[in-house]
């Protein structure tokens, strides 16, 4: 199913009755309270679960499923990640993107020249970081500020940036 992206992980039981702790992989947490249903993976197949509460604890969601009212029941899935259908997380506002969609993007400077393609993205507190691997180097780290990714082309493949002085030790 590649229309499923990844939305956090249960991380433990929550209670007798069969809620779940998960840590949250949205950029914010309420967004929980808009999905109607998660899917599990197990052996390369997916389940779907239908979410009938959300609750708040810290950081973590504490979800129940409808399918599952006690802790034994849902005891196993512990540690499995939740995936959720790209429809149900609604629009993105300009300027952001599913991490998902930017793994494989090709990176090129403002002269056209390529410098490799994002292996992982991941946030540094100030701003994500695109983690661009490069063929005979080691991999780049970009900030991802309006200094330095100038143009995002989701559908064309590939982003543009302006490697600031200091940003390449390889140069």
């Amino acid at each position: 199913m590649e229309n499923l992206l990844e939305i956090g992980k249960i991380v433990n039981t929550h209670g007798l009755r069969g809620e779940v702790k998960v840590v949250p992989w949205t950029d914010s947490a309420e967004d929980f309270e808009y999905i109607s249903s998660a899917y599990i993976k197990i052996k390369n197949e997916y389940k779907k679960l239908t979410i009938s509460s959300v609750k708040y604890q810290k950081n973590n969601v504490i979800v129940k499923f409808k399918e599952y009212n006690d802790i034994n029941e849902i005891e196993p899935y512990k540690n499995f990640v939740l995936y959720a259908e790209r429809d149900e997380l609604g629009e993105l506002p300009d300027g952001v993107y599913y991490i998902v969609d930017l793994i494989g993007l090709e990176v090129y400077t403002e002269d056209g020249e390529l410098v490799g393609k994002i292996a992982d993205v991941f946030n540094a507190g100030a701003s994500d970081i695109y983690d661009v691997k490069r063929e005979g180097k080691k991999n780049l780290l970009l900030p991802v500020i309006d200094e330095v990714v100038k143009n995002v082309d989701i559908k064309g493949g590939k982003v543009i940036v302006n490697i600031m002085e200091g940003l390449d030790d390889e140069v």
